[in-house]
């Protein structure tokens, strides 16, 4: 049997992070009250409560709510820096972290203060918890491209701090192609692509990932497995899937963890890697995701180390980066 220790202690990278979704009720309360913000929640235990939802859009709408108390800079570190921490505990060596300016800059919040915030805790975080980075600048789907090449301008003079892109917010009926454009400066400009596709979106949103965004990686990618030349394309390309399994619980994706289709994907020899998604809302951080899905898939101590390994290779690290993060796993 996996313990939570070996889960924890076992290194890894996490690919599949959104900062806004790491925000805990607790902190949530202490920086609403430091802004004067007025929640309609009147406790952390109330906030805490909320955090019970059944859907994607149900969790969008506290997920929105939350960042409204995100004004300063400050907050901004202290949300990046907490999350940090956590991941330190359960054995992150390299986090890709997404965030949202979108959400930030529609309530008049700078988006230097929103990067200046993120990237100062993630320098610190480098110095002192030796967790490596990359800061993936995420496009909200349910918005027009348009207001998505108005974030790309707006973020042109901070791109030293930005190395990828990528796309999430509601799935369905917002294809991976709506964003073609966008993306075409994004890599014309160095950065790399990744795109959520194929959680609650089908098959051809993974293909349109593929063609059109030019992705280095798919995030979820759950409906893969609909469409077995998708699988055997994938395989081939050697594709990695940030899978998020109490995300997927969470928001009702699969019923039930031991219906998630992990080993279904191993089994097919995907490069699938292990991540939390928004961790103070799904019930769980990274090291949390290892051992709940060992215990219920009945995982061996050799199936997480390959995940651990996959989620060190699908990284956009030079490659003797990641043999120093491989050479951790014993």
């Amino acid at each position: 049997m996996v313990t939570k220790e070996f889960c924890y202690n076992l290194p890894k990278a996490e690919l599949h992070l959104h900062i806004e979704g790491t925000f805990e009720p607790e902190l949530i309360f202490t920086i609403a009250q430091k802004n004067n913000v007025t929640l309609k929640y009147k406790s952390v235990e109330e906030i805490r409560k909320a955090y019970n939802f059944s859907n994607l859009q149900d969790f969008l709408d506290i997920y929105y709510q939350g960042m409204s108390v995100l004004i300063h800079e400050q907050d901004f570190f202290d949300l990046t820096w907490a999350y940090l921490q956590k991941a330190h505990e359960q054995g992150v060596k390299h986090a890709e972290i997404f965030f949202d300016p979108q959400g930030h800059t529609a309530r008049g919040v700078s988006f230097e203060k929103v990067i200046t915030g993120i990237s100062g805790a993630l320098e610190k975080g480098q110095k002192e918890l030796g967790i490596s980075y990359k800061l993936i600048m995420c496009f909200l789907r349910h918005l027009s491209e348009q207001d998505a090449l108005k974030t790309w301008e707006e973020a042109k003079p901070y791109l030293k701090n930005i190395h990828g892109v990528g796309l999430d917010s509601s799935e369905v009926g917002n294809p991976p192609s709506k964003f073609s454009n966008v993306y075409t400066k994004a890599r014309e400009a160095g950065l790399f692509c990744v795109a959520h596709a194929g959680e609650e979106g089908p098959a051809s949103y993974i293909y349109e990932a593929l063609d059109i965004l030019k992705v280095v990686r798919i995030d979820h990618g759950n409906h893969s497995l609909d469409d077995q030349q998708l699988v055997d394309r994938l395989v081939k390309e050697k594709m990695p899937l940030t899978v998020c399994p109490l995300s997927n619980l969470k928001l009702k994706v699969v019923e039930d963890l031991s219906k998630h289709p992990l080993k279904k994907m191993m089994d097919a020899g995907l490069l699938v890697t292990l991540n939390s998604d928004d961790p103070a809302y799904f019930g769980g951080y990274i090291g949390d995701n290892y051992f709940e899905i060992a215990k219920t898939l009945n995982l061996s101590e050799d199936d997480l180390k390959l995940l651990a390994k996959n989620s060190i290779n699908a990284t956009q690290l030079d490659q003797s980066s990641k043999n120093q993060l491989l050479e951790k796993i014993a």
